[in-house]
């Protein structure tokens, strides 16, 4: 390969592959494709680049292993079928990266793993073991296992909070489209290509719908939710379609291929990575202008007389978001109280707190060390 691969602006990558790309749109996993996919990552790491992959895939695995079975489309039916095709999945990355001499290592996730601290630092220290070694950890869901309620439920979102959990430079989300278009070009022939996005508002999410490919648990939708997860982190994106020719290289080597997001923050602190790696919408809370102003501007914390309206149900040390008075969301951060405790002090000055609850966690509901702005 002529390109010069030690150039790129890219050292740390996460790829994120669709079932889509993995079985080049037929139903069964494609050997050729996969291959090419493998030759690719195993000359970016000779390169000195450090290759995470996320991979889709195990249920269509599953499901040609077992010869296409007709099954109830319920939970225990979908987590047999990944059940047989994640190992069968494993071993075939595993076949194909030992031809270029390389080892690949397991690591199946779930949003729980990414919410509670300690287990968020192991995930991590794990990667980076991995990585250390020369090793291509590869990861996905673990389906078989997952409640609904702990499930990250697309491996968009699930690639986003590894790159941010891995400090990556850059996620590729490879899919069958060739990136964002103004409009669904399936349907709008006057749809036009996006080649980048400087930042993710209201005109770039309307322009995803809630299309979807029929072929993975994802869409456009998704992909957008997992490229505005991993710019907050301080990752470049890129959605581009996996049949392109030596696409995963020509992207990190700094080409432009597809839809391109730019980061939108600098690199954050482990914490605060933690934060917004591992957040689930468990409730949220409304405040004023007053508050919205000075968490913005002046760095504060979230205080309950700038509080509004408490939304859902959380308990003390959840992480929660805050939404301003337009319902926008503005940042996350950990609870010092729970939401029936909140709901009781919103409106009132701190002061007033162990007057009202008859103890105190301390003045602030959200102190500005366990909060982060987005």
């Amino acid at each position: 390969m002529a390109t010069d691969l030690t150039t790129g602006p890219y050292r740390r990558i996460v790829l994120k592959l669709g079932t889509g790309v993995l079985t080049a749109g037929t139903p069964q996993i494609n050997g050729a494709r996969m291959i090419d996919i493998v030759r690719q990552c195993a000359a970016l790491t000779a390169a000195g680049k450090e290759m995470i992959v996320v991979s889709s895939g195990a249920m269509a695995a599953g499901r040609e292993r077992l010869g296409y079975p007709a099954l109830p489309p319920s939970v225990p039916a979908k987590q047999m079928i990944s059940a047989v095709g994640q190992p069968r999945l494993m071993a075939i990355y595993q076949q194909y990266f030992e031809i270029y001499g390389m080892q690949v290592g397991q690591m199946l996730l779930t949003r729980a793993d990414l919410q509670e601290r300690r287990r968020y630092l192991n995930a991590m220290h794990t990667l980076n073991a991995l990585l250390a070694h020369g090793i291509v950890p590869i990861i996905n869901e673990n389906d078989t296992v997952t409640a609904e309620e702990i499930r990250v439920g697309d491996n968009d979102n699930l690639s986003a909070m590894v790159a941010t959990l891995a400090e990556a430079d850059l996620l590729i989300l490879l899919t069958d489209q060739i990136g964002l278009f103004t409009a669904d070009p399936r349907v709008d022939p006057n749809a036009q290509l996006i080649t980048e996005v400087a930042r993710i508002d209201e005109t770039i999410l309307a322009s995803a719908g809630g299309s979807t490919t029929g072929l993975g648990t994802g869409g456009m939708a998704t992909k957008l939710q997992a490229a505005e997860t991993a710019t907050r982190g301080g990752a470049t994106v890129f959605i581009a379609a996996g049949g392109l020719p030596d696409v995963i290289v020509r992207l990190a080597n700094g080409e432009s291929v597809g839809t391109r997001f730019l980061p939108s923050a600098s690199r954050l602190e482990s914490r605060k990575r933690w934060l917004l790696a591992g957040y689930t919408a468990s409730g949220h809370l409304v405040v004023d202008a007053g508050a919205a102003r000075a968490l913005r501007q002046n760095g504060s914390s979230l205080l309950p007389i700038g509080i509004s309206a408490v939304n859902g149900d959380f308990q003390r040390g959840d992480t929660i978001s805050i939404h301003g008075p337009n319902g926008r969301e503005l940042a996350r951060g950990l609870t010092n109280y729970q939401a029936d405790e909140v709901r009781r002090i919103r409106g009132r000055h701190s002061s007033e707190i162990e007057a009202i609850l008859g103890y105190e966690y301390g003045e602030e509901v959200i102190h500005r060390n366990d909060l982060i702005l987005l």
